[in-house]
């Protein structure tokens, strides 16, 4: 064997091993508990009562978009190369017209599969957006760049005003942040509302994402499921500091939430607070933010 015939052949070894080694990768990531949440944000299947339906759906519809691909793909190489050009091969190949079956056939699939995303994805939708008898309500007020959150629990009334936090890049920014409490296994009802321009309010590990919008009010109905401290933060481009625009949640048990809520002030941050219309052009003359 010549010493180029050696070569080419521990190329070819090389490479075999390296597919090998990248598929066997791919298999051991496929049982990562990443994967399995299909990355997701939520670190626990059931951070809420809803994100467990959530995940199912996000993760079997990649599963079925991803199976979809692979079939067609396939059908495409396949087609490629069985019905290639041959040496010999002269003119044109048969022609047909039209082929009645396989017409009808690659009609009633995609639109059996669209049915069946739309009803599973209509189903999912409806369920988290169900009102619920919540024995806590949630004015969540957005406002340029931060947070006011009033509480209304089994008719205790309470608010916190939230500061805009300054990333610095120094420890312990984030614990200032505003910080909304929650009570644990306890259904929450939240209002979403604006103060001023639209906002969005997002808490990453609840798969739940809604605008506030000015003059209309959003609501999201969740129970949390696992105590521990979560971050939110703002999902529409509002302005100078959009990027500051973060908060904390905090769910604990629900002694330690009444604790908590008998340490704030009474009362509720109401539209009283808002932006005026009248104020907008002034706030504007002097610069956002002032």
């Amino acid at each position: 064997m010549s010493s180029q015939d050696r070569t080419s052949s521990r190329r070819g070894t090389r490479a075999r091993v390296v597919a090998l080694g990248a598929a066997g990768a791919l298999l051991l990531t496929g049982c990562s508990e990443q994967v399995q949440r299909g990355w997701l944000p939520n670190e626990v299947r059931d951070t809420t009562n809803h994100t467990g339906m959530l995940q199912d759906l996000w993760v079997n519809s990649w599963i079925a978009a991803l199976a979809i691909g692979i079939l067609t793909w396939g059908l495409l190489i396949w087609c490629l190369v069985a019905y290639r050009r041959r040496k010999n091969d002269t003119g044109y190949p048969r022609q047909l017209s039209y082929n009645l079956p396989l017409e009808i056939f690659y009609t009633a699939v995609p639109l059996m599969l669209v049915v069946t995303l739309f009803i599973f994805s209509d189903t999912t939708q409806r369920t988290v957006d169900e009102p619920v008898d919540s024995p806590l309500v949630v004015d969540v007020r957005a406002k340029q760049w931060a947070w006011d959150f009033n509480y209304d629990y089994k008719g205790q009334q309470a608010y916190y005003a939230g500061m805009q936090g300054h990333l610095t890049g120094q420890e312990g920014v984030e614990e200032k942040l505003p910080t909304l409490y929650l009570p644990v296994d306890v259904p929450v009802t939240f209002e979403i509302n604006s103060r001023d321009v639209i906002h969005g309010f997002w808490v990453p590990a609840f798969l739940q994402k809604i605008d506030a919008i000015p003059g209309k009010t959003n609501y999201i109905y969740l129970t949390p499921q696992v105590e521990g401290t979560f971050q939110g933060k703002c999902t529409e481009l509002c302005g100078e500091y959009h990027s500051e625009m973060l908060f904390n949640v905090e769910v604990v048990s629900e002694e330690e939430f009444v604790k908590h809520l008998d340490s704030l002030p009474e009362g509720q941050l109401g539209e009283e607070y808002d932006r005026k219309p009248g104020e907008v052009a002034q706030l504007s003359s002097h610069g956002e933010g002032e």
